[in-house]
């Protein structure tokens, strides 16, 4: 008996798969993977990717449409895409801050801890999942903006240019959103300091209103909302509305280069303290 239960042992090691080491790429993807996955098992997650910009598309146009002017020849529906889009990629932050926290909360990233894994695998894998579900809103808004008479009026590799800088945009958007998932206890903190603070910076820009009509001390700092940099470069690179003139402020007179700017000064800033942040959390 004591052979047999030897070699029942011995067996089973035998059959026990080998653990290969593996990189950083392949363990974020997979992260990644386990990420998309959740989605796909709860679709009402996607609500604010499918329905919400679909809804905000069409109640900014049709309600708000006819009363509010703008620079763009082909009127408010065609001005008012790229802000929708920026404040949706910026709402990124929101996507992966929620994530972050209910994985913490929840105990998942401590298993994912105990495996042989590099544990910036865990960011970067819901870095690039936030990511794809923050694309998703900007493809449906693209087909509702089609459907209302939006058009990218410029050329193919400016509209690229002007898709590339919403996802740069997005990318520095989920440094802050890791930030704030670490430092946060609860999703329902997360939730209250977002709202607080990500609605007043994507309406204190020139997203949905042109920034003209503001006062002047509101117009100042609209004028300089990185925000605002990115929607007037989506705007210039689609052919939407014409570049602004010497009376704009620096930011408005050269969006593209300082969206490019902003992003990397925020990254260069914040990434740094969601690091510490996330492991701090990590090892309490």
């Amino acid at each position: 008996m004591t052979t047999q239960s030897e070699a029942v042992r011995s067996e089973t090691r035998d059959e026990r798969p080998e653990i290969r080491p593996t990189g950083l790429l392949r363990q974020s993807l997979a992260i990644t993977r386990r990420n998309l996955i959740h989605i796909k098992r709860m679709p009402e997650m996607l609500l604010d990717v499918t329905i919400q910009p679909v809804m905000f598309v069409l109640l900014f146009a049709l309600v708000f449409g006819g009363s509010i002017k703008t620079s763009s020849e082909n009127g408010y529906n065609e001005w008012i895409m790229a802000g929708i889009m920026g404040q949706t990629i910026a709402f990124s932050s929101f996507v992966v801050a929620v994530g972050l926290t209910a994985d913490l909360d929840k105990g998942i990233v401590d298993r994912m801890r105990s495996l042989p894994i590099n544990s910036s695998a865990v960011l970067v894998g819901r870095s690039i999942s936030s990511l794809m579900h923050s694309s998703i809103g900007i493809v449906v808004m693209s087909v509702t903006g089609l459907i209302i008479g939006w058009r990218i009026r410029d050329g193919f590799l400016d509209a690229v240019l002007a898709y590339a800088l919403m996802l740069l945009w997005g990318f520095s958007m989920i440094w802050v959103g890791i930030w704030v998932g670490s430092a946060m206890r609860s999703v329902e903190a997360v939730n209250g300091l977002m709202f607080a603070t990500m609605f007043p910076i994507t309406f204190v820009a020139n997203t949905f209103a042109p920034t003209e009509n503001m006062p002047d001390w509101l117009q100042t700092i609209a004028e300089w909302n990185p925000i605002s940099s990115l929607v007037q470069a989506c705007r210039e690179l689609w052919g939407n509305t014409p570049p602004l003139g010497d009376d704009a402020a620096l930011p408005l007179q050269y969006p593209v280069i300082s969206t490019v700017l902003w992003t990397i000064a925020i990254t260069a800033v914040v990434a740094p303290l969601a690091i510490r942040s996330f492991r701090r959390r990590t090892q309490d």
